[in-house]
């Protein structure tokens, strides 16, 4: 069953607020594209899943806990293991589709609790609509591509206000004028998370 947003809150909410804070400044991405309805999980074997032997299924499986490490993909794949062959074959077909959606819930949750904190409104704007289409390709969307571009849409927005103090110092005014000319969300995302801190300890030594 879908988890619904409240209890996606409850369980983001009752993370230690410094593993919150550890979060990285984007969401990490699988480069594969966003799953289809239907789709099953890839594998490294041309051979079709409902023809893989134990030891193919068994090798398929922990191809796909290489790259996903979300509790639910963690936890539905060692069920699967535990399990019959029949068991492993679920987990390829279906079963990893959907844990990664509960993973990846959970992450946009994370974030939308971050964002919240922070007023960043083009994220929280994100997250609400990815967790209110409620589909697995729309999570997968956001977390692949339209977290890290509503982000530097923020970013860009906190580094414009920043300029429109006056007392801006000259060192943070030329370092901010840099990452908006640069707008990348990397330079933007530096500039605030650290950048900003180096170039105001610089003029303190």
């Amino acid at each position: 069953m879908r988890p619904t947003r409240a209890a996606l809150f409850v369980a983001v909410t009752a993370l230690t607020p410094a593993l919150l804070l550890a979060a990285p400044a984007f969401a990490a991405a699988p480069t594969a594209a966003p799953p289809t309805a239907t789709a099953t999980a890839s594998t490294n074997s041309d051979t079709p899943v409902d023809e893989m032997t134990e030891a193919e299924l068994r090798a398929a499986i922990a191809d796909i806990l290489a790259t996903n490490t979300g509790r639910a993909v963690v936890r539905e794949a060692g069920k699967a293991l535990e399990g019959t062959a029949e068991d492993m074959r679920a987990f390829l077909e279906t079963g990893f589709q959907k844990a990664r959606f509960e993973d990846d819930q959970v992450a946009i949750a994370r974030i939308l609790y971050t964002a919240t904190e922070n007023g960043d409104k083009a994220v929280i704007k994100g997250c609400n609509t990815a967790l209110d289409t409620g589909t697995p390709e729309a999570a997968r969307t956001f977390l692949e591509t339209g977290y890290r571009l509503a982000q530097a849409e923020d970013d860009a927005f906190y580094i414009a206000r920043m300029l429109a103090d006056p007392d801006l110092s000259d060192a943070l005014r030329t370092a901010a004028g840099k990452a908006l000319d640069d707008g990348s969300p990397e330079a933007l995302r530096y500039f605030r998370l650290t950048g900003q801190y180096e170039v105001a300890g610089q003029g303190l030594s």
